[in-house]
C-alpha cells in the first residue's frame, strides 16, 4: 500500500500545498480520499487521473470537495469521449451539492462520470465497503457539518484519516492498531498562551489540537502518526512539538508529495 499526500494545508490551500487530498495505491487500484481547493492540479504528478478508480470525500467543505468539479471537467470533457462514471463516496447530498458548485441542475447533475454513493450506512453511521482490493471503514466524526473518518485496509496494511474533527473517541476506536494515523491538526495550544489560555480543555466541536491528534493516536496505538490539515499561521516547529508530546514520540509533519508505503503482511 502507498500513500502520498497530494495536499495537506488545512482551511485553505498554502503557500507550499493544496487543500486535503490524498491518493492511495494498492496494486492496481486507486482512490483519492478529499480534493480540497488546488488539489487536482498537485495530484496530476502523481497519477493519470484516468487512473483513479473512486474519491471519497469526507465532508463538504470546500476545502475537502470543491476539486471534484475540476476532475468533473477532465472526465466530462476528456479528448477520448466522456469516461466511464467512477464511484464518488460522500456524505448525504454531495451529488447535489457538487451539481449546484458547478452550475448544473440536480437532475442529471454530474452522474454522467459519477456515481455517487452514501460514504455512510445511509443514514448517517459507520459503513464498510470495498472498492477493489482495499477494504474502506467509516464512521462520522465531530464538525459542524455531516463528517467521516476513513480507514483503508488491504493486505494486511492500513492507513486512518481523521478527515476534519474534534476530539472523538470514535476516531480512537476506528484508529486501532493502524499502521499509517493521518490526523487533522489544525490549532494549537501555544497560539493561545499569551492570553492565559493553555488548550488543556480546547474543544470546541470544529478540529483537534496538535496535542490532541497525538493523543489519540497514541490511545488507538498506531504505529505512525502524519499530522495534517496544517493551517498556514501556525508554526509547524511548534505543532510538531505538541503533537509528538501528546503522542509520546516523534511525530510526521504532512508535506505535499510525502508518500508512506507499507509492503504486505
Amino acid at each position: 500500500m502507498r500513500v502520498t499526500v497530494v495536499g495537506c494545508a488545512g482551511s485553505f490551500p498554502g503557500p507550499d500545498s493544496p487543500a486535503s487530498c490524498y491518493l492511495i495505491e494498492h496494486d492496481d487500484t486507486a482512490i483519492v480520499l478529499d480534493l480540497g481547493n488546488g488539489s487536482l492540479g498537485a495530484l496530476q504528478r502523481h497519477i493519470e487521473l484516468s487512473r483513479i478508480d473512486a474519491v471519497l470525500l469526507t465532508h463538504l467543505h470546500v476545502d475537502h470537495c470543491i476539486d471534484l468539479t475540476s476532475f468533473y471537467v477532465f472526465r466530462k470533457y476528456h479528448p477520448g469521449g466522456v469516461l466511464p462514471p467512477i464511484p464518488v463516496f460522500g456524505p448525504a447530498g454531495t451529488a447535489q451539492r457538487m451539481a449546484a458548485a458547478y452550475g448544473l441542475e440536480d437532475d442529471p447533475g454530474m452522474t454522467d462520470v459519477f456515481d455517487f454513493a452514501p460514504i455512510s450506512d445511509g443514514r448517517g453511521g459507520p459503513a464498510q465497503f470495498e472498492i477493489g482490493p482495499l477494504r474502506i471503514t467509516t464512521t462520522p466524526v465531530v464538525h459542524p457539518v455531516e463528517a467521516y473518518a476513513v480507514r483503508v485496509e488491504a493486505a494486511g496494511n492500513s492507513v486512518v484519516y481523521s478527515g476534519d474533527t474534534a476530539p472523538t473517541p470514535a476516531l480512537i476506536d476506528l484508529a486501532h492498531g493502524a499502521d499509517i494515523a493521518l490526523f487533522e491538526a489544525s490549532y494549537l495550544d501555544s497560539r493561545y498562551a499569551d492570553s492565559g489560555y493553555t488548550g488543556e480543555d480546547h474543544d470546541d466541536g470544529v478540529h483537534l489540537t496538535a496535542r490532541q491528534a497525538g493523543e489519540h493516536a497514541a490511545a488507538a496505538g498506531v504505529d505512525e502518526l502524519v499530522l495534517t490539515h496544517l493551517v498556514a499561521w501556525n508554526d509547524r516547529v511548534a505543532s510538531a512539538r505538541e503533537g509528538s508530546a501528546g503522542f509520546g514520540r516523534d511525530v510526521i509533519l504532512a508535506t505535499t508529495g510525502l508518500t508512506l508505503t507499507r509492503d504486505s503482511h
